[in-house]
């Protein structure tokens, strides 16, 4: 019987359940794509949209609460590094199902289960909506129209004949106006273009001397420093109003220093500062592949012994 049964059990117990669907959302975090049973796919989705929806928030809570599913911290720093930022923006709905056939053998309803955002190839293109215009009536009208717009047509060039003699009468003597204005004009105009000239050069003498104290003054962009494995939100805040807001800042540092300004606020005192610039200096130079397998390899931002 059916009683109670608010959910696909997938033929399993709870716990080889709870582990499935754990590696499966690890495989979909990893690969961004899986193909899986219909059924499979179906109890994914509300497995892992909900933990998708966590990684939004990057913060120890989170990332804790996330780890208690999967069981897996590679796959966790990916989740909250990679697929959190290009779902920051979508309200939900973050994986798609494609439905792929049947299996041979059992008949099974197969598919693919895909993150939405990772996915470059497969675009809803909507379909314009062409608009036709039709001609409705017989062909006595049509005959009708045309009579009446020849008619027409022959008063026009009647008419038309009478005004253009008083038109050219009135042409000439307004382009005899025209020329003397002309003439007073461009005088006018050559000695207002000397004294704009002389405007602009002092003008440029300025501003060339503006715009160098400008560039001096400009604002240095901040980096995202939570990037680095062991600085958190509030560790980065107290960077940043150290002067500490990028990579190459925090590159050229020393460890002794940034432990210096950590140490004067009592919750972050004690903290292990050792790999902070080395992975800054990674950041600043542009090697995220090489600074990520490193990253790996560490224990919240400590090396592995």
């Amino acid at each position: 019987m059916r009683h109670g049964k608010r959910f696909n059990h997938l033929g399993r117990k709870p716990a080889h359940r709870k582990a499935m669907l754990a590696n499966m959302a690890c495989s979909l975090i990893e690969h961004k794509t899986i193909n899986t049973t219909l059924a499979k796919a179906k109890a994914l989705r509300k497995y892992v949209e909900p933990l998708l929806t966590k990684s939004k928030t990057d913060s120890t809570h989170s990332r804790r609460v996330v780890f208690s599913y999967l069981q897996n911290k590679f796959t966790v720093t990916e989740l909250f590094r990679d697929v959190a930022p290009k779902i920051a923006n979508r309200p939900g709905g973050y994986t798609r199902i494609i439905r792929t056939g049947y299996r041979l053998g059992d008949n099974a309803e197969m598919c693919m289960i895909e993150l939405v955002d990772f996915n470059e190839i497969y675009v809803n293109e909507k379909s314009k909506k062409t608009t036709r215009r039709s001609r409705r009536g017989g062909g006595a009208s049509t005959e009708g129209a045309t009579d009446a717009s020849a008619k027409a047509e022959t008063t026009d060039t009647s008419t038309s004949s009478a005004t253009v003699d008083e038109t050219t009468t009135e042409t000439t003597d307004v382009v005899e106006e025209v020329v003397e204005t002309v003439e007073e004009t461009t005088k006018e105009a050559k000695a207002e273009v000397v004294e704009e000239v002389k405007e602009e050069v002092a003008d440029t003498s300025t501003s060339s001397a503006t715009v160098e104290t400008t560039e001096e003054n400009a604002e240095v962009v901040a980096d995202d420093l939570k990037k680095i494995e062991g600085i958190g939100p509030k560790i980065a805040d107290v960077l940043a109003e150290a002067g500490l807001s990028t990579y190459k800042a925090l590159a050229d540092s020393t460890p002794e220093a940034i432990i210096e300004i950590l140490s004067a606020h009592k919750t972050l005192a004690g903290k292990d500062a050792s790999t902070w610039c080395k992975q800054a200096g990674l950041a600043a130079d542009g090697k995220w592949d090489e600074l990520k397998k490193w990253q790996d390899e560490m224990d919240g931002g400590k090396p592995t012994e």
